[in-house]
C-alpha cells in the first residue's frame, strides 16, 4: 500500500478543503495534488530512472510538495537539514547515491554534484503522468541520524512502515478534516511523519509554524491561538519553555485539544505545570527511536504525576510486540525500518524474526506500563535528536591540535542531555581553535556545550577509556 493512498482519497472526496498553510500562502487538497503531480511528471520524464531524491528545502509548502511528488513518482525521499555544514550535507548526498536533488532557485555553491540539481521553480509539465505503482516494502524515505561509526547513517523506511504509523496515529488521536495541525518538526525528523501523513490522510489542515517563533514562546502561544490549532506534536524541551515563558495564564488556547510529545524525557515538574496551565488538553507521551517511529505511548494521567518521578513511556503502540531482553527493549512492528542505508545500499538492521533491539533500558511498573531508564550504550538524546558521541569524537579528532578526545552527556532540565568534550591537546594549542573548527563540521544540536582540557584521560585496565570515571571528573568541574 502506498503511503499516499489515503491522501489521494481525501483529494477526491474533499478537494476544496485547505491542506497546507504557510504564512499568507495556502493550498487546497486539489491544488496541492495538482502541483505535486506536475513536479512528479518532471521527475518521471528525466533521462534516467530515479530511485532516490534529495529534498534540499526547509520545512514548508514547497518541501511538502516535493516530498509528495517524489512519492507520486515512485521514488524515495531524503530530506536534508540545510543548517548542517556543507561537508555533512555532501556526505549524505554521496552516501545516499541519489539521482536528483530538488531545491528552489539556482544551484547552491556548497553542492559538489551540481548536475543533480533540479529547480522546482522552473516551468513544469501541465499533463501529469499517472502515479507510479509501489509495493508496501518499497522504500518511502531515508532519514539520516547520527552514526556510531563517526558518520551519519540513513534509517530506511518503507511505505508499509510509515503508513502503519500514520494510520495508527490518525485513528488513535481522532484526527479529522476539522483539525488544524501545527507543524514545527523539520522533515528530516521522524515527528514529521505524523505532521504530513497522519494529517493529510485524514483531511486535516497543516499549519507550518514560523521558525522564529520557536525562540519566542509567548508569540508562539499567540500564534497557536490565532491559527485555531487543535493538535500539536513536538518535543518536551519546547513545551517546557512554553510552560515557563509562554504567557499561558493570559493567552487562551480554546481550540487546542491534544498535545503529543516525543524525542526526549519530559521533566515531570514542567509537565505538571503545563497540565495546570492547559487543564482541558489531552497529553500523550510517545516513545520510539527513528528505527521504529513510535512503538510505545502513554496517555498522560494527570492524577499520577509526581514531581520527583519520571513518567512512563506506556503501552505498545501501532500493534507493536514489545519484549524485554536483559533489560533491553526489543520491538517487533510493521513500523520497523527496512535496514540502514549506507554507501548506496541497504544493510540489515533487524534480527531473524524482524525485531529491532533499541539499546534502551526499560522495565515494567505495577500498571503493566513500560518505563524508560536510559541508554545501555553511549547514545545521547539532545533536544529531541539522537546523538552518537562517537560522531562528535570523530569530528574533534580531525582537529590537528587534539591528541585524545572523549564525549559524554550531562543532564539538562530543558533539552534532555548535552554533550561535553574532554580533550587532550598538543602543547601550546588553544581550545578556542577547536571550537571554531567543530562549529563548521557539526550541526548545532551536536555541538558540545563545554570543552575541558585534560593532561590525560582515565583508562580501564583493558586500555579503553573509563567513561564512568570521566563522568565523575566532569561533574566536579
Amino acid at each position: 500500500m502506498s503511503l499516499l493512498s489515503e491522501f489521494l482519497q481525501q483529494c477526491n472526496s474533499n478537494p476544496d478543503n485547505t491542506a497546507l498553510i504557510e504564512g499568507e500562502r495556502q493550498l487546497s487538497y486539489q491544488h496541492l495534488l495538482l502541483q505535486a503531480n506536475r513536479l512528479s511528471t518532471m521527475l518521471q520524464s528525466r533521462n534516467k530512472p530515479i530511485q532516490r531524491v534529495i529534498i534540499a528545502m526547509d520545512r514548508g509548502i514547497d518541501a511538502a510538495i516535493a516530498i509528495l511528488a517524489s512519492l507520486q513518482a515512485g521514488t524515495c525521499y531524503i530530506p536534508l537539514d540545510l543548517k548542517n555544514p556543507a561537508g555533512r550535507l555532501n556526505y549524505i548526498i554521496n552516501d545516499a547515491d541519489v539521482q536528483c536533488i530538488l531545491g528552489k532557485g539556482p544551484c547552491p555553491e556548497w553542492l559538489e554534484t551540481p548536475d543533480l540539481w533540479l529547480d522546482i521553480e522552473q516551468p513544469q509539465g501541465s499533463v501529469p503522468q499517472q502515479s507510479a505503482s509501489v509495493m508496501g516494502k518499497s522504500l518511502a524515505a531515508i532519514l539520516y541520524t547520527s552514526g556510531s561509526t563517526g558518520s551519519p547513517k540513513g534509517v530506511a523506511l518503507s511505505h508499509r512502515a510509515m503508513s502503519n504509523f500514520a494510520d495508527w496515529a490518525s485513528s488513535t488521536f481522532n484526527i479529522t478534516e476539522n483539525d488544524h495541525i501545527a507543524s514545527l518538526a523539520p522533515f528530516h525528523f521522524d515527528l514529521s511523519v505524523f505532521d504530513l501523513f497522519s494529517s493529510l490522510s485524514s483531511g486535516a489542515t497543516i499549519h507550518f509554524v514560523p521558525s522564529m517563533l520557536a525562540m519566542s514562546p509567548s508569540r508562539l502561544t499567540s500564534w497557536l491561538a490565532e491559527q485555531r490549532i487543535t493538535v500539536w506534536y513536538t518535543v518536551p524541551s519546547l513545551l517546557s519553555f512554553i510552560a515557563l515563558k509562554g504567557s499561558l495564564k493570559t493567552t487562551a488556547l480554546p481550540c487546542l485539544r491534544t498535545i503529543l510529545f516525543a524525542g526526549e524525557v519530559f521533566p515531570t515538574p514542567q509537565l505538571i505545570e503545563l497540565c495546570k496551565l492547559l487543564p482541558k488538553v489531552n497529553f500523550y507521551n510517545l516513545y520510539g527511536p527513528t528505527e521504529t517511529n513510535v512503538c510505545c505511548y502513554w496517555p498522560v494521567d494527570k492524577s499520577r504525576l509526581i514531581a520527583d518521578q519520571t513518567i512512563p513511556i506506556g503501552i505498545p503502540a501501532c500493534n507493536s510486540a514489545l519484549t524485554i531482553d536483559d533489560s533491553e527493549l526489543t520491538v517487533k512492528s510493521d513500523n520497523n525500518l527496512s535496514g540502514y542505508w549506507q554507501q548506496g545500499k541497504l544493510t540489515p538492521a533487524l534480527s531473524a524474526d524482524n525485531s529491532y533491539r533499541t539499546g534502551d533500558k526499560v522495565s515494567l511498573n505495577e500498571y503493566g506500563e513500560y518505563c524508560y531508564h536510559g541508554r545501555l550504550d553511549r547514545m545521547l538524546k539532545c533536544s529531541g535528536y539522537r546523538v552518537e558521541p562517537a560522531e562528535i569524537e570523530h569530528a574533534i579528532l580531525q582537529c590537528p591540535e587534539v591528541i585524545h578526545c572523549a564525549v559524554i552527556g550531562i543532564n539538562d532540565s530543558t533539552s534532555g542531555q548535552r554533550p561535553v568534550a574532554a580533550v587532550v591537546l598538543k602543547a601550546n594549542s588553544l581550545l578556542a581553535d577547536i571550537v571554531k573548527q567543530i562549529r563548521q563540521s557539526l550541526p548545532a544540536y551536536m555541538q558540545p556545550c563545554k570543552y575541558i582540557a585534560f593532561d590525560s584521560l582515565p583508562y580501564l585496565s583493558n586500555g579503553k577509556i573509563d567513561y564512568q570515571q570521566l563522568q565523575k571528573q566532569l561533574e566536579k568541574k
